[in-house]
């Protein structure tokens, strides 16, 4: 329900992380991609913003719902 917060939208394993900790972002910029199920989904920025810290690098297993980018 935070709006500075990014959620996993299905459970799966982290592929790829393109973000750090004090990067711009725009809205739509890719932030990390994901793979479930044998496919690679990208999950971008809803918002412009900086990001304040990635919860997640390449490889970990999340779940639905973890928080994977936190915005300042």
């Amino acid at each position: 329900g935070n709006p500075k917060h990014v959620g996993a939208p299905m459970p799966g394993v982290v592929a790829t992380v393109a973000v750090v900790a004090g990067q711009s972002v725009k809205k739509g910029d890719v932030l990390l991609t994901i793979e479930a199920m044998k496919m690679e989904t990208s999950i971008t920025a809803d918002q412009d913003g900086t990001v304040k810290a990635a919860h997640v690098s390449p490889g970990a297993q999340i779940d639905a719902k973890d928080l994977l980018v936190e915005f300042e």
